[in-house]
């Protein structure tokens, strides 16, 4: 079993989404199981923060917002589901923004925003981002089981910044992959839920330990975290002047 997760550049456009398929084509062909952990694309976890909090100030203003993130997940639709295949891909992308609408209109109308309501709006991000992702798998006739992370990391409920319950969740883990034969899974990072089925999420970065925690439970061979930048600074740059890559 390999772990790969790549984050929001590596998936901010149907260029880049691409490299990541013949990536994961590549590594298929050693026929070793392989999960792949997906960010949501570059920039969307921010204009979903961006469009909640909008609505909480009561600005109008937010629907636009909503709009441009909603049209970004049909435009990657439409270039990477061939046209005989988009319908179905997009009602399943219309109905998760209408559910994001949905709860917009309620902080708009509230002028309240939770931690509980920041983290359900900001998980659907990676939602949207695996749930294309696959279905782009499929069209290549790439055998792939989409499975909701939520229902596998298991947290308490610090929103925005929640902790992992190991037991629970290696448990719900090794359940889930023991009874599937896929070769493939894609699973979103960064989301979980706590034990009223609340969702949660693990803190900026937190798909990376999405990875490691299924790494972990799995005993995967290794974790792979793929970036398209150089590489890792030497020390924060915004502490050491003299960081480097």
């Amino acid at each position: 079993m390999q772990i790969l997760k790549f984050g929001g550049s590596s998936v901010a456009n149907s260029k880049n989404i691409n490299a990541v398929i013949s990536i994961i084509k590549k590594v298929l062909s050693d026929d070793a199981e392989m999960v792949v952990v997906l960010s949501a694309f570059g920039g969307i976890t921010d204009a979903l923060i961006e469009t909640v909090v909008l609505a909480s100030k009561a600005d109008i203003s937010y629907q636009e917002k909503l709009e441009g993130i909603v049209q970004r997940h049909l435009q990657a639709v439409r270039e990477l589901i061939p046209l005989d295949k988009q319908s179905s891909v997009l009602s399943m992308v219309k109905k998760r923004c209408n559910e994001i609408e949905d709860i917009c209109k309620g902080v708009f109308l509230l002028k309240e925003l939770t931690p509980h309501t920041k983290d359900s709006i900001i998980s659907y991000g990676e939602i949207l981002s695996t749930s294309i992702f696959s279905e782009a798998l499929n069209c290549l006739k790439i055998k792939n089981c989409w499975k909701d992370s939520k229902e596998l990391i298991l947290t308490n409920s610090v929103f925005g910044r929640a902790s992992v319950d190991f037991l629970a969740t290696n448990k719900a883990i090794t359940n889930f992959f023991s009874s599937s034969d896929h070769q493939l899974f894609i699973l979103p990072g960064f989301v979980g839920r706590d034990k009223n089925g609340n969702t949660t999420t693990l803190g900026r970065g937190g798909s990376d330990y999405t990875a490691s925690i299924l790494g972990a439970a799995l005993k995967a061979s290794n974790v792979q975290i793929w970036t398209d930048v150089s590489g890792m600074m030497t020390a924060d740059p915004n502490l050491v002047s003299n960081a480097k890559i």
